[in-house]
């Protein structure tokens, strides 16, 4: 999705148009393969950083568009979500010192947002999905405004048939809907290229395939969202999910997502792959392409493949085959799609190399995997991963189950290595970024476990909102250092002060809500005032539509007028609830939530949507803990001052 468009309205005339370029283009890579035309024996590697950018309280800042105007660097671009950005590296030739040159790129890029972040009182972060994100996070206002946004957002909207459903369990459990493909935008990732041969394409391509599962076990850093605990690396559900196209159907006819791993091996090149996809999948996005591919290989050129490109880029395969032209040569490479960002650049590139000395490992260990693997195990090992990190059990060779970490450390490690050994890559590098992967895998800390440990270890002494600020916090502190995760310092040695980050509702409201229907009984809501000890109940349709409140007093007026009794024959919530509420949104700021409580004289606000959908409360009792730990944090500076500390 890379390149723009000059418009969001996609006919069906421009459909037809640009379907045909890309038919046209897949004949002219055929042409490409049969007559040997494509960059054989030379092998390049390639990277995609993606990343977040956060305000000084640890939230999302959507200033991509101002972040790029101030950059000097064209390797830069922008994300769907005005809060992330990404840049590209240049590609490095295959040589004994590329990995710590990939290294040392990638941390010459990051040190260009420096100026330009701290202009606008910003900062970045590397992560799957940023902990402190929330779903009024994505609303189009901070979607990027470039038209290609907007035009797959339409198209995808409309191939959905409307909203979609994001439901995902793991400790916690997920269930939203959302109106815009903005959530996409939760997640951001470390894309790793490499270069291969076309003659030995389809096996290295299915080796990445088997390889996938361990990779993401070692390596997952997306174990929240919205500040639910769900997979080790959610990222892999959520993205898959928010570029559903499909429909719910009640047949059982088979419908692949558009984020996918794949349905079967790669038998003879990379022409199936392309093939299946055109197949399956209905045109997004459509420009007018000029170039006819055919007439520039009868003059002896080279073609772009401008619309086969496009197209591939709006199909998401989590092993990604690519056609590219570097250096006026053809070429192939796989990239893979499976890393999220971070935790730190050296555990990115740790990654890599692991899956690098992997791939050729296994290949001269035991040669063409379809032999050995079934794919669909291969595939449920994936989602295993994902789902359990290290703690999966992955099908491998001879069927054998096998625990992810076991397998890591006793069989895979002892390949990347003889794997990198082979491709002569400096022994120095493989001892650093093997012995990453080998030190987090002993510990049991990816990313994942780092994050979880420190939300978990923070749950009984701050409400939710804090927590995540903390934890995002201590990714950020930990993260400049450029250690590797297993060697962070813990959560503990990072909180203090925290209600100084807290600046929304969203950070302090209650969200799991006790709620009525305004035909319910009375007397429910005051069992549950009783049960729950709270004094505000509110009153919802069945789609969460707030449409009334019942508070504490209204029920005491009740018992007085009926002597001290609730009546007999019960009524009704909706006769003594509350319509006229004040409610606020969840990026309300929480000086403007206590000045409406103080003019109203009330002693709560329900949270909405924009759609009036009920999403939290707040209460006077929030802003009481929040003052009690301000005024503790200001007495004891004072006390520091007088004691001459």
């Amino acid at each position: 999705m890379g390149r723009e468009i000059d418009r969001t309205e996609i006919t069906d005339d421009m459909i037809r148009r640009f379907t045909k370029a890309v038919l046209t283009d897949l004949l002219a890579l055929e042409k490409m393969l049969e007559e040997n035309i494509l960059e054989e024996g030379v092998h390049r590697i390639g990277a995609e950083q993606e990343l977040f950018l956060i305000d000084k309280h640890y939230q999302p800042f959507p200033i991509g568009t101002k972040v790029l105007e101030k950059l000097e660097n064209s390797r830069f671009t922008t994300e769907l979500a005005l809060f992330n950005l990404e840049f590209n590296l240049e590609p490095i030739d295959w040589q004994p010192n590329c990995l710590s040159l990939l290294h040392k790129k990638l941390k010459e890029q990051l040190s260009f947002l420096e100026k330009p972040l701290k202009e606008l009182n910003a900062d970045f972060i590397l992560v799957g999905i940023l902990p402190t994100i929330d779903k009024s996070d994505l609303s189009l206002e901070n979607m990027t405004p470039l038209k290609r946004y907007f035009a797959i957002n339409e198209a995808m909207t409309r191939l959905r048939g409307g909203s979609f459903t994001l439901y995902l369990k793991g400790a916690d459990e997920i269930f939203i809907t959302h109106d815009n493909i903005l959530i996409e935008g939760v997640n951001t990732s470390f894309q790793v290229h490499f270069q291969v041969d076309p003659s030995n394409f389809a096996n290295l391509y299915n080796l990445s395939q088997v390889t996938a599962a361990p990779l993401m076990a070692a390596s997952t850093n997306s174990p929240l969202l919205f500040g639910k605990r769900l997979w080790r690396e959610t990222r892999i559900a959520v993205f898959q999910q928010a570029i559903d196209t499909r429909l719910p159907g009640f047949g059982v006819r088979d419908r692949v997502p558009r984020v996918r791993f794949g349905s079967d091996w790669v038998h003879e090149s990379i022409l199936e792959i392309y093939r299946e996809d055109i197949a399956r999948f209905r045109t997004l996005l459509a420009v007018e392409v000029k170039e006819n591919p055919l007439d520039i290989l009868e003059k002896g050129e080279i073609p772009k493949l401008e619309a086969l490109s496009l197209f591939n880029g709006t199909v998401y395969r989590w092993n990604r085959a690519c056609y590219g032209v570097y250096k006026g040569k053809p070429h192939l490479r796989i990239e893979l799609r499976i890393f999220p960002s971070g935790p730190t650049v050296v555990d990115e590139v740790a990654n890599a190399a692991f899956w690098f000395g992997l791939i050729k490992g296994l290949q001269n260990y035991i040669g063409d995997v379809k032999k050995k693997f079934v794919f669909q195990d291969v595939r449920e090992n994936f989602v295993a991963a994902a789902r359990l990190g290290l703690k999966a059990q992955l099908t491998w060779l001879d069927k054998k189950i096998v625990p992810a970490g076991e397998l890591i450390l006793k069989e895979l490690l002892p390949l990347a290595r003889e794997g990198l050994k082979a491709r002569s890559i400096a022994q120095e590098d493989i001892d650093t970024y093997l012995g990453i992967v080998e030190e987090r895998v002993k510990r049991q800390i990816t990313g994942a476990d780092w994050i979880l440990d420190a939300y978990n270890g923070l749950s009984t002494k701050y409400p939710l909102g804090e927590r995540l600020i903390y934890v995002t916090k201590g990714i950020t502190i930990n993260q400049k250092t450029d250690k590797p995760v297993h060697e962070w310092e813990k959560i503990e040695k990072i909180v203090k002060k925290p209600k100084l980050y807290v600046r929304t509702v969203a950070q302090i409201m209650t969200r799991d809500l006790f709620t009525v229907n305004a035909e319910d009984t009375v007397d429910l809501v005051a069992a549950l005032m009783d049960w729950r000890k709270i004094r505000y109940v509110p009153v919802e349709t069945n789609d969460h539509k707030l449409v009334g409140l019942v508070t504490h007093r209204s029920i005491l007026r009740l018992v007085a007028k009926n002597k001290g009794f609730l009546p007999n024959e019960g009524i009704p919530v909706r006769e003594i609830m509350k319509t006229d509420i004040i409610t606020v949104s969840p990026k309300t700021s929480v000086l403007e939530a206590i000045e409406l409580m103080r003019r109203n004289q009330i002693g709560c606000l329900p949270v909405v949507e924009s759609n009036n959908e009920l999403v939290g409360i707040v209460t006077e009792r929030d802003f009481l803990y929040l003052a009690r730990d301000l005024l503790i944090d200001a007495l004891t500076e004072v006390n520091k001052v007088d004691s001459g500390s």
